[in-house]
């Protein structure tokens, strides 16, 4: 097991912690949530069945991994919303943290496509990230997520027009500002 797990740690570790880095957009969380991955790896990977490619069954743990993340963070905040009084109104709990190194390098128009697709459902994003980030094939998406290649495609295309009308709001409202 030892001789595999390595292989696959040398094959798909740098792929699979950037992926979680875009999802999660902390790379300290990323590094908790690879050993997650991991472990799931070596307690699953005798029923692995190679149904589909190791990359994509990776990748698709690395998905679960990432939406149970989000899950456990959503029940924190709203235990958290409910013990303080917030008023009628009520307030959201934002994450104004600052990107990973590695994408606070990119120029404005790419920090602004990152602001936008964080604004897309978690299924947008992770086809978003899976097509044009990690430049994966429809199919190995579609395998990756569990899904069918008809419905990548329709995320896919939802997702880019969400995305497209995300950064057009926002051209607009720096345009307004810089007036």
């Amino acid at each position: 097991m030892r001789t595999t797990f390595q292989n696959i740690y040398d094959n798909y570790h740098k792929d699979l912690f950037q992926f979680l880095v875009y999802m999660v957009k902390d790379k300290q969380q990323a590094e908790d949530l690879i050993q997650e991955v991991y472990i799931k790896v070596l307690q699953s990977y005798d029923s692995f069945k190679g149904e589909s490619s190791e990359k994509t069954w990776l990748f698709s743990i690395a998905r679960h991994v990432a939406i149970d993340f989000f899950r456990k963070q959503k029940s924190k905040r709203n235990k958290i919303q409910e013990y303080f009084d917030w008023g009628e109104k009520g307030h959201l709990i934002t994450d104004d943290q600052a990107l990973p190194e590695e994408v606070a390098v990119l120029n404005d128009q790419m920090k602004l496509i990152y602001r936008c697709l964080d604004k897309c459902s978690i299924d947008q994003k992770s086809v978003i990230i899976l097509r044009y980030i990690q430049s994966f094939s429809i199919r190995e998406t579609a395998d990756s997520l569990g899904w069918t290649t008809s419905k990548v495609k329709t995320t896919q295309h939802r997702a880019m027009k969400t995305l497209q009308k995300l950064l057009e709001e926002a051209d607009r409202e720096e345009g307004l500002l810089s007036e």
